[in-house]
């Protein structure tokens, strides 16, 4: 492979470098830079060039602040101009491969496509597959209301799924010049990306975009209804003390940052997901009640939408131990029960687990409230219209901290993308032998998956419920917590 590599697109020549064996375009422009008069409106297509420009560095992250958390703790280089992706691929020819784009996580607020643990060198060497990641806008500038200003403004509150959106529509346009088959495009993503994907599925404008999905540790009822989007973006204004579209194409980024961040802070509720407007979503998050997403995607796809794409979900057998809840005690177990809804629940954990404590009762009760339950919903949802689904869950325990933090959340990226040996790993697998066999099986899974649209396991049905437990030893299980399952009946 030359170490330079020139490939045609759309919009003009980029060239790539060889990195890991396979070919990386990295940077590479998908739409304009959405600044000044295209802050907070809809994705415009890049401007065209002639000149063969260099995609050999990765563009900068959508603006952020960090969360500090272990997951999330480093400074990141952002920049308002941060409409980019990344292509990895065995080879630029016509051989026309099975595409995956990943979508990063990050509470719609943080991430970026670079991170290490995203790197899909294994997938294009191992796998014979074209790997696309994104970046989009984040927070306010991805989702913020601010529809009352005017027209062109009736979109903003989902802008970074239109910038989704657009960069499926550049690999639909694009791919093949890669490597790729526009027509076996499976789009992933974790968290705020397994949220993004689900919303995608749902979307009726991205249909025909894609032909599989894996949502990993994302439903798709995480959209906020038109009324509490407004009340977010209302607040969201007062802070930031502009009132007009001209206004809000000046006002410097970083104040924009910090009137977001004073917002979620007003709203938020624990764990980044519950807030004063009565829904189990946080501020910032893609809107329903527009004319790109008209109901909840999860609505969306009762009634069909989505039901001819293949669907891999799933979610971790301990989510929430990512975020911790400080010391838990009976009193404190009770009210965030109580605060989910969940009272009744509770008792049915608790029966199932006698030996938990109040801490691993509300790290099971709050990882299905927010994970696994959403998941199987989002199963149940398509059941009548489809059996192209496969669910999973992602049960190796990490022996960091003690063991403490379990099967927690995000832990299986690097599974699915075999990149154990990837920066920051270590820290969350824990002393010992690196697990490579899990690894082994879960990629080779999502592989298949990509590849050939079957996992390798049985559908999820609602007779069966079949799901793999990926774990030391991998096994499909029917129902897995089939009882705490069914305690969520008729509590969103």
């Amino acid at each position: 492979m030359a170490d330079r590599i020139t490939v045609d697109t759309r919009y003009g020549p980029v060239i790539g470098r060889d990195k890991e064996g396979v070919c990386l375009f990295a940077g590479v422009p998908y739409a304009a830079p959405p600044v000044e008069s295209l802050r907070f409106k809809p994705p415009q297509p890049p401007t065209p060039w002639t000149e063969p420009r260099e995609a050999l560095k990765f563009g900068p992250a959508a603006p952020q602040v960090p969360s500090g958390g272990m997951t999330d703790s480093a400074q990141v280089r952002w920049s308002e101009d941060c409409l980019t992706l990344n292509v990895q691929t065995p080879a630029c020819d016509d051989a026309g491969r099975a595409v995956m784009v990943w979508i990063h996580g990050g509470g719609y607020r943080t991430g970026q496509s670079s991170i290490p643990w995203y790197n899909g060198a294994r997938f294009a060497a191992n796998g014979d597959v074209v790997v696309v990641s994104i970046n989009y806008r984040l927070g306010a500038f991805g989702f913020a209301d601010l529809s009352h200003l005017g027209p062109e403004y009736a979109l903003s509150s989902v802008s970074g799924t239109l910038d989704q959106i657009a960069a499926l529509r550049w690999v639909a346009e694009n791919i093949a010049a890669f490597g790729g088959d526009p027509g076996r495009v499976t789009i992933a993503g974790e968290s705020a990306g397994g949220f993004s994907v689900s919303t995608l599925l749902g979307c009726k404008a991205a249909q025909g975009l894609f032909q599989q999905a894996i949502p990993q540790s994302g439903g798709a009822h995480h959209t906020l209804p038109e009324a509490a989007s407004k009340a977010v973006s209302e607040y969201f204004l007062e802070q930031l003390g502009v009132r007009d579209a001209v206004g809000l194409s000046a006002v410097a980024v970083d104040d924009v940052l910090e009137a977001q961040m004073a917002t979620i802070k007003h709203f938020e509720r624990g764990a980044g997901v519950m807030t004063d407007l009565g829904v189990a979503v946080g501020p910032f998050y893609p809107a329903h009640g527009n004319t790109l997403l008209p109901e909840s995607p999860l609505a969306a796809i009762k009634t069909g939408v989505g039901a001819d794409v293949a669907l891999l979900t799933g979610s971790n057998a301990d989510e929430t131990t990512l975020w911790g809840y400080g010391d838990v005690d009976e009193e404190k177990l009770q009210r965030i029960a109580s605060g989910l809804g969940a009272a009744g629940v509770l008792e049915t954990y608790r029966n199932n687990r006698p030996h938990a404590d109040p801490e691993k009762l509300v790290v099971a009760l709050t990882s299905d409230h927010m994970f696994r339950v959403p998941a199987i919903r989002l199963a149940e949802a398509r059941a009548a219209h489809t059996d192209a689904t496969w669910m999973y869950l992602f049960a190796w325990p990490s022996r960091a901290f003690e063991g403490r933090l379990g099967a927690t959340h995000a832990l299986e990226i690097p599974f699915a993308f075999d990149n154990l040996d990837r920066a920051g790993v270590d820290l969350f697998i824990g002393p010992g032998e690196v697990p490579q066999h899990v690894a082994d099986n879960m990629h080779a899974a999502w592989t298949r998956f990509i590849k050939d649209g079957n996992p390798g396991w049985k559908t999820y049905s609602l007779d069966t419920r079949s799901t793999m437990v990926f774990d030391d030893t991998s096994v499909s299980v029917d129902d897995p917590a089939g009882e705490e399952r069914q305690a969520w009946e008729g509590i969103r």
